[in-house]
């Protein structure tokens, strides 16, 4: 089963890119985030028509999530991330799809920081904490899948030291992730390759993608029994390079099992 995650920025005004990566690329499962729409907008005819059935939580200009399969029934378990009944932004939702337990998200940018964004950032990266303890230890195949606004490590961002100060790689931000992982996710990019160079993320500005000057903050980690059944990863980093496309590349993973 080869699962996909992608911050579409903005499905319908990026409708014919997802489309075109859709049919190329062939996923069963795709994580989407920042659909930036309402509920009432999203493309779900046109998803239906590329043979996908879907779930999706929007919002009217931001944020947003969505969960797509092409042949297995979607379970939807919860959307929005608990612990804060007045956060109001559409940045989590959960499903079961073929047995595996599928969490999509997009966490805060939190820029500026340090600021009221930040400290939302870093609200949040504790609530997603709280949730993910109780789905660790799960009996069966369970994923974190979306944009984390991380980069976990130097490796993962093109020049560290020109983001010290950005939401992103600030240290508060870096140790979040790390308490995370502590719970014993595995990162599946770094479990397959532990010293390669990869981004997911191109700046439109400064011709950043030409360069390769990019960021790693799309993110797939897995609890253990996943782990065992993982088998390669990628990212389709030819999709940034098409027109009107995201400022993020499709990741996947491929995955044994049902």
């Amino acid at each position: 089963m080869k699962i996909a995650s992608y911050n579409v920025n903005g499905v319908n005004g990026r409708l014919p890119v997802l489309l075109k990566w859709l049919s190329v690329s062939r996923p069963d499962v795709v994580c989407l985030q920042e659909l930036k729409c309402p509920d009432e907008k999203f493309p779900i005819s046109a998803i239906e028509n590329a043979g996908y059935t879907a779930i999706w939580h929007g919002q009217k200009s931001w944020n947003g999530v969505a969960i797509l399969s092409k042949k297995y029934p979607i379970t939807e378990i919860s959307r929005g991330l608990p612990g804060d009944e007045e956060d109001i932004q559409s940045r989590f939702i959960e499903a079961e799809v073929n047995g595996v337990h599928v969490c999509c998200l997009y966490l805060p940018n939190g820029n500026p920081a340090p600021g009221p964004k930040f400290d939302y950032k870093l609200e949040w990266f504790k609530r997603l904490e709280k949730r993910a303890k109780k789905l660790i230890n799960e009996k069966h195949p369970v994923l974190l899948a979306g944009d984390f606004n991380v980069m976990p490590t130097e490796l993962d961002v093109y020049k560290p030291e020109r983001w010290l100060d950005d939401a992103l790689f600030r240290p508060e931000t870096r140790a979040a992730f790390q308490k995370l992982m502590k719970q014993g996710w595995t990162d599946a990019i770094r479990a397959l390759y532990p010293d390669d160079v990869i981004y997911t993320f191109w700046d439109y500005f400064r011709n950043a993608y030409g360069r390769n000057a990019g960021l790693r903050i799309d993110h797939f980690l897995m609890n253990d029994v996943l782990t065992k059944q993982l088998k390669s990863a990628g990212v389709d980093k030819e999709v940034r390079g098409w027109e009107k496309t995201s400022d993020h590349a499709p990741v996947w993973i491929t995955v044994s099992g049902k």
